[in-house]
């Protein structure tokens, strides 16, 4: 049974394991911590993909003293070789008295056989402690190992009245300068961004995360331009050492310019088979081939539109600030057709909100 200092070593495991964030994909984040006689004699969380595991360097830290020792791990055990050896050995040999693991690995590889293993040598195992703080911390790992695209996030600023932009087009700025602080700390939580490439002629944007907090990260930048129309002096060109620009393509996109593109950097990407266009689920398979296990979208309308019609979108964040443009020419977060009836329409579940300077941030679920 697990007691209140199990809980708090396990939040002590969640809280290196949050260290990593946005730094370890398409791995899990994971902490560890090894308690002896009420004292921490060690600790570790995954720090990149690549990298030993939490476990892996909490008993090494701990050393001898992790023999009889508790094994604080939010997420079980690797039994598989990938770019590390199984973890599940390293941790049988070190002498264990006791193991309290929060949550099984969803990865069809791993899932529930390295608790098995423990269990079966014999070791003390609980199970399940703050399991649901895993399935939040590691949603994206966990849609991206099972069904291998990745997790989507729609991120769009609006005003009160709901729109994206002016009827000119225009927003800049929309949100608060605190707001936009915050998206490109949230930008840092992610593999990729996407963009359709109305936002890109209309917005010019970088599509970098510029953050303290994100020194030297490297985003991948996507695309969706069927007819390459991708203008020759974007900005966001000139930001390639910050992380590659994938460009989906149509099959009739001219040739001579997704060549012109390809000689300054970009990757231009056009459908397999006999398909003219792309079509997002398709997109988004192409996406987790390359590892992406999460996407944020950054619009526009049409792309917006496009991921909730088709169910394909797991998050939203939305900043509201308090202003309002009107203008039935001025485009929405969602545009379509629409709901026949209010309650036909898709709702966010499991909200939560709160404000930055004169902004309201929203985030739910689809």
């Amino acid at each position: 049974m697990n007691t209140a200092r199990d809980l708090a070593y396990m939040e002590m495991a969640y809280g290196l394991a949050e260290k990593a964030r946005g730094r370890t994909s398409p791995n899990p984040l994971v902490g560890a911590v090894v308690v002896r006689n009420d004292s921490v004699v060690g600790h570790g969380f995954h720090e990149t993909a690549g990298k030993p595991h939490a476990e892996i360097l909490a008993l090494r830290t701990a050393g001898g003293l992790a023999k009889g020792a508790t094994l604080y791990l939010t997420l079980e055990p690797c039994v598989h070789w990938g770019r590390t050896p199984p973890c599940v050995d390293t941790v049988l040999a070190a002498g264990l008295g006791r193991a309290v693991i929060s949550a099984v690995d969803p990865n069809p590889l791993v899932h529930t056989r390295g608790i098995r293993r423990l269990e079966g040598a014999g070791l003390d195992v609980s199970v399940g402690l703050l399991e649901e703080r895993n399935s939040g911390l590691n949603e994206a790992y966990a849609k991206y190992i099972t069904r291998k695209i990745p997790f989507v996030t729609l991120k769009a600023a609006l005003t009160l009245d709901g729109k994206i932009a002016c009827r000119t087009g225009e927003s800049k700025w929309i949100s608060s300068a605190g707001t936009r602080d915050y998206v490109h700390l949230l930008r840092g939580e992610h593999d990729a961004l996407m963009i359709g490439v109305n936002t890109l002629v209309a917005d010019d944007p970088r599509l970098t995360v510029r953050h303290p907090n994100w020194g030297g990260k490297k985003i991948v930048r996507v695309i969706l331009d069927s007819r390459l129309r991708f203008p020759p002096a974007a900005k966001i060109l000139s930001t390639l050492p910050r992380g590659r620009i994938v460009v989906f393509a149509g099959r009739g996109a001219p040739a001579a310019k997704a060549r012109a593109l390809e000689a300054r950097g970009v990757e231009v990407v056009v459908p397999g088979g006999r398909n003219k266009a792309w079509d997002l689920p398709d997109v988004l398979a192409e996406l987790g081939r390359r590892e992406i296990a999460s996407l944020l979208v950054e619009g526009g309308s049409r792309l917006f539109t496009a991921f909730v019609e088709n169910g394909l979108a797991d998050k939203a964040v939305l900043t509201y600030a308090p202003r309002l443009v009107g203008g039935a020419a001025a485009p929405g977060f969602i545009g379509g057709k629409g709901a026949a009836k209010v309650g036909e329409g898709p709702a966010l579940k499991k909200t939560r909100s709160f404000s930055v300077e004169d902004d309201i941030i929203l985030e739910g679920y689809f």
